[in-house]
């Protein structure tokens, strides 16, 4: 195989996404939702019904002084802003996500901040950037007194999770996951591609994706924002089934399986709507998780033995029923 060429001094753009279930009982109403996300004054919270409920907050800005990760060991002090945001889907599940992008090279010396905030969400390098060293190390998780997004993320759900609207009792019990990813520059005349998609730990996944120069880092953290949520309903229908006891037959068995199911109908299913609103360039890096390792596939597959074990449960029930009718 050829070398890959690169683009000459084309930017890195590197992000995380925290996914979690909104701690409530009701799913929030589009006017409650943009109540929730109203992280700034001056801008509106965006709000679309079609092709399902969904508000997004705008942007906050967070400075940063600091090294950023590196694999390889060098030290690279970047200047600039994190770009961090949240969004709600269906009133029901919560993403916060930070971003940043970093150019190829800066200058020597530190500018006044002023120059650095007419240009949010870029962290610039003193000198050259190590592209790839920075790529893994991102991906690897920061060092202490490293630039770390994920931090930054955190720190925005940990704010909204404690909004008075929400009462703190979530309809069934789930864990967040994180999706840490950073995207460089793809070679002269290539189009977007994911290269490596990782489940690295339990709730961590890791993406690696070429991106054309000049790609926006806004749209990129819309695909990888529906990535991380698609794959955290992966997981949690996948962890219902964990410690069921199916196929017993008993009574109490069957209560069991239809009380960790039924979460998943009245809460979950409808959620499913792969790269709904992903930009039109950037949608094909969809395509490769379609075929491996198959994501919606995997998907009716959890969906078909949902419906296939609540029918079943439900059939001796209403069977009893006609029993007790004299």
């Amino acid at each position: 195989m050829a070398p890959r060429q690169r683009t000459p001094g084309a930017d890195l753009l590197c992000g995380e996404v925290r996914t979690c279930l909104l701690p409530a009982r009701q799913a929030l109403d589009i006017r409650s939702a943009a109540q929730l996300l109203a992280l700034r004054a001056d801008e509106r919270v965006l709000l679309s019904e079609r092709p399902g409920l969904y508000a997004r907050s705008p942007d906050t800005l967070t400075g940063v002084d600091c090294p950023l990760p590196s694999a390889n060991g060098a030290r690279v002090r970047a200047v600039g802003t994190v770009a961090a945001r949240a969004a709600l889907t269906e009133g029901r599940l919560l993403q916060t996500s930070a971003r940043f992008r970093a150019p190829a090279s800066g200058p020597d010396q530190r500018r006044p901040w002023g120059e650095y905030l007419v240009r949010p969400g870029v962290v610039e390098p003193l000198g050259k950037l190590p592209l790839e060293a920075v790529a893994q190390g991102v991906l690897d998780g920061a060092l202490h007194g490293d630039l770390d997004v994920g931090v930054i993320a955190d720190g925005l759900l940990t704010r909204l999770l404690r909004h008075p609207l929400l009462d703190q009792r979530p309809p069934f019990r789930s864990r967040p996951t994180r999706l840490r990813w950073v995207a460089l520059p793809a070679g002269p005349g290539e189009g977007p591609t994911i290269e490596r998609f990782t489940l690295a730990e339990d709730e961590l996944r890791t993406v690696r994706l070429r991106v054309p120069e000049g790609t926006d880092g806004a749209d990129l953290a819309v695909l990888c924002d529906d990535l991380a949520l698609h794959d955290w309903l992966l997981t949690t229908v996948v962890r219902m089934f964990d410690g069921l006891r199916l196929g017993q037959g008993a009574a109490e068995d069957a209560g069991a399986v239809v009380r960790a199911l039924r979460p998943a109908v009245d809460h979950l299913l409808h959620l499913w709507m792969p790269a709904a609103r992903v930009a039109g360039d950037l949608a094909p890096l969809w395509d490769p998780l379609e075929e491996r390792p198959g994501f919606s596939r995997q998907w009716r597959a959890l969906v078909q033995r949902i419906r296939d074990q609540l029918t079943l449960h439900a059939i001796p029930s209403a069977h009893r029923e006609v029993e007790s009718v004299p």
